[in-house]
């Protein structure tokens, strides 16, 4: 268990992934927002694979602001469009599309398809006395063929994870926290905090 307080600031302007890291970390973590420390610039994301964008993400914040950090990456790899849309989730269906148009595009390219296998896959890099580290978690799942639920964000309403039959978006935050892909990546973040304060 972490012995002492530890400040690390979240790099991410979306309050949802937020909401979701904060009931995830050990209580002696102190996660500060973006918004606390006036960090308002657009964070850069222009790698080709999800660990290039978290690594970004982080070196921008940790270079600006002097800080201990961490920034996530996020990506739905759908297997029949060869693992699309992945590092470009976010703006699948164009830079200033939103969650909706981006899943009605992936519904749209799986219009037909049986195999409706794909994975969520995040990535995390952690800068930390002036040391990075990466972690990383998953899920399998499947595509549905039209959005269920209103919970969660991004492409939460179209994939069912493995093992369950909801999806993501008709879990409540503490279900989908679980065994969400965001959920084991930061828990290999936090049993590294753990571990690391031991040694110390």
């Amino acid at each position: 268990m972490l012995k002492g307080a530890l400040k690390l600031v979240f790099a991410t302007n979306n309050l949802h992934k937020l909401k979701e890291v904060e009931q995830l970390l050990p209580p002696n973590v102190h996660l500060i927002s973006l918004r606390e420390i006036d960090g308002t610039d657009d964070l850069p994301e222009t790698g080709v694979h999800l660990e290039d964008n978290a690594r970004q993400k982080a070196r921008y914040i940790h270079d600006k602001f002097g800080m201990d950090c961490f920034a996530d990456d996020t990506g739905l790899e759908v297997e029949a469009l060869d693992g699309r849309p992945g590092v470009y989730s976010a703006r699948y269906a164009g830079p200033a599309c939103n969650s909706e148009e981006n899943i009605r595009k992936v519904l749209t390219e799986m219009n037909g398809i049986q195999n409706r296998k794909a994975k969520f896959r995040t990535v995390i890099a952690l800068y930390i006395n002036q040391q990075e580290f990466l972690f990383e978690g998953s899920v399998n799942g499947n595509i549905t063929e039209t959005p269920f639920g209103t919970e969660g964000f991004g492409y939460d309403p179209i994939f069912l994870p493995e093992g369950d039959t909801r999806t993501f978006a008709q879990m409540s935050l503490k279900e989908k926290n679980k065994f969400s892909h965001r959920a084991r990546a930061i828990q290999n973040l936090a049993g590294f905090l753990s571990g690391n304060d031991e040694e110390k």
